[in-house]
């Protein structure tokens, strides 16, 4: 995947709002053992560089004043009116330190059970945590689902193969896909008559209990 770099400016802010009067958005590095870093990035430069690197994807800090600073997102924070990003929290990569990260699942291939039997696919996870050295972080991880070939199989964490240099942190055991077999359509329901229903009320507008009925039968 291409390298991809965006210019932040470093320091504290009086206020957020401010920073994002300016067209910015206010962020946040945090790294192990090291006093987090403050930034501040042009909004639509970020959002471009999110849109291809999302979550798992590392992203390169252009500090001004000539650093540089790897980093991964880690949280977005959106205004709950306008859905606009208002603040970004980070996480700074060290070259040669592995990463834990969540990295997206992507199904590929055909199901059997789908294709010929009309099954719905069902996917239980749609990421998964992994551990790796940020040069070998994927951006996505692809899942072959052609050996669902009926509704009683299930591709579970252990089904996934990555290459030997990342390691999956969740247990093998979880399912992650499934096909469900197609509904039967509803049998007809028949109705039973109410008890009472269709009767004669009597004067009055009530419907004449037993003993009325045999009195009335004995007249």
């Amino acid at each position: 995947m291409e390298q991809i770099t965006i210019q932040v400016k470093e320091g504290e802010y009086k206020s957020a709002k401010i920073v994002r009067r300016e067209g910015m958005i206010p962020m946040i590095c945090y790294a192990n053992q090291v006093e987090p870093r403050q930034f501040r990035v042009d909004y639509q430069n970020f959002r471009r560089a999110y849109l291809k690197a999302g979550k798992s994807s590392i992203i390169t800090l252009d500090v001004e004043g000539g650093d540089e600073q790897a980093v991964l997102v880690q949280a977005v924070q959106y205004d709950p009116v306008s859905d606009d990003m208002i603040h970004v929290d980070l996480m700074a990569i060290k070259k040669g330190q592995k990463i834990t990260t969540d990295v997206p699942i992507v199904f590929v291939g055909e199901s059997k059970a789908v294709k010929e039997d009309g099954g719905t696919f069902m996917s239980n996870k749609d990421k998964i945590h992994i551990e790796c050295l940020p040069k070998d972080l994927l951006h996505e991880i692809e899942v072959d689902i052609s050996s669902l070939v009926d509704f009683h199989t299930s591709l579970t964490v252990g089904d996934i193969k990555v290459p030997d240099n990342i390691t999956i942190l969740d247990a093998e055991d979880i399912s992650i896909a499934t096909v469900s077999a197609p509904r039967e359509e509803e049998e007809e329901v028949v109705v039973a008559p109410v008890e009472g229903e269709g009767e004669t009320p009597t004067e009055g507008g009530e419907t004449p209990t037993e003993g009325e009925k045999k009195e009335g039968a004995s007249e």
